[in-house]
């Protein structure tokens, strides 16, 4: 099924692909980006094997020692690409109030007039010279209740074959969708088209960059990135931001949680989600391996960045206590009870920790004056 998307681009829509609505915006967005060619994955190892050929041919991609580290590959980013870019990303909820205290906020109409729909939009034009690749995804195990699709569009093939590793990617995705399922609508750009006779860079990418969430739409527009989550949308964009305006309306919760499986030595097995702010760790502590001093003890990775609580239909996720309900236990019947709990001298101490964050996020070690008054 071949359908112009405008002259000389055909969207090439696999025949399997009855999604009206699918196929409506992809033509849209084509013609906005002005998209020289439309490639529809598959999810396939033979897309993605071609796909990294590519990638290495274009210089983005090295290949690593096949022994020593078969199928791997190693990228290069642009040094003004590196980071999630948390300055340039926002929420534009219809009310600002929405877009939390720790959010950038524009009104919709405003960024949309910025990204989409201005004279000078930054998503106009902006694929000029690259194919867009249409990436369908699932974030959670195809076809479950609590899973939930998104098909990102995307002028980068680093994207497409990370979105394979990432999630559940490719042709299986579109037949859940079916005819008119729910989707999450994320479009991405590098904002680097290639004019007629201009030359590619290994990494292409823009100075300016947007990573913008419209939680009414539950639309996702990110611009200028290849790198991380500012590209590979399914992540913190859907799974943690949407999501979570999703899980509002609908009555469930999208947390920053590792989600991991503990088997005590009896064999009895415990599920436990962690949170913690990003950079500390988690997975690690996700994915740990309980060292030989521990026994039997084992600890297997359910998740390691983000978890999608939700209620079963036994009621198991229902309220255990109130929120400010509070119990009393004696400290003896505490098994890690210290010998000198109960010691009248009391003991001294040799180190002091402090952990968490003040509310602007910066961490208390930066007002330190010198390195004594900054570690105890």
């Amino acid at each position: 099924m071949n359908r112009p998307a405008m002259e000389g681009v055909r969207l090439n829509v696999p025949a399997s692909v009855r999604h009206a609505q699918l196929i409506e915006w992809v033509t849209e967005m084509a013609a906005l980006t002005e998209a020289a060619d439309v490639c529809w994955c598959d999810g396939s190892n033979a897309e993605y094997d071609r796909l990294c050929a590519q990638l290495v041919a274009a210089g983005t991609f090295k290949k690593l020692n096949p022994e020593l580290r078969p199928n791997s590959y190693l990228a290069r980013s642009s040094p003004s690409d590196v980071a999630r870019v948390e300055d340039r990303t926002f929420i534009c909820s219809a009310k600002k109030e929405d877009a939390g205290p720790t959010n950038n906020w524009m009104a919709p109409a405003e960024m949309r007039e910025l990204l989409q729909t201005g004279p000078s939009a930054l998503f106009r034009g902006a694929m000029k010279g690259r194919t867009m690749y249409v990436v369908p995804f699932s974030m959670g195990p195809l076809g479950s209740p609590i899973a939930h699709i998104g098909i990102e569009l995307s002028d980068s093939p680093y994207v497409a074959v990370n979105m394979k590793v990432m999630t559940r990617m490719g042709a299986k995705v579109l037949d859940v969708l079916g005819t008119d399922g729910h989707f999450v609508p994320c479009m991405h750009t590098v904002g680097a088209p290639l004019e007629t006779g201009r030359k590619d860079v290994a990494w292409p990418c823009n100075p300016t960059k947007y990573i913008v969430h419209y939680p009414e739409t539950q639309e996702i527009w990110s611009y200028g990135s290849g790198y991380g989550g500012n590209a590979l949308l399914g992540k913190k964009c859907f799974a943690l931001r949407i999501a979570s305006t999703m899980g509002h309306e609908q009555g469930w919760l999208a947390e920053h949680m590792l989600i991991l499986g503990v088997t005590s030595p009896e064999g009895k097995k415990h599920h436990v989600a962690a949170a913690f702010p990003s950079a500390c760790g988690k997975t690690n502590f996700a994915m740990l391996i309980p060292p030989a001093e521990m026994g039997d003890w084992k600890v297997t990775t359910i998740g390691d960045d983000i978890a999608w609580i939700k209620p079963a239909a036994d009621g198991k996720p229902r309220p255990a206590a109130h929120p400010n309900a509070r119990f009393t236990v004696a400290a003896t019947n505490n098994p890690a009870l210290d010998p000198e709990w109960d010691n009248p001298a009391g003991v001294a101490i040799d180190a002091f920790i402090f952990g968490g964050r003040r509310s602007t996020t910066v961490p208390l070690v930066t007002e330190a004056r010198n390195w004594l008054e900054g570690v105890y």
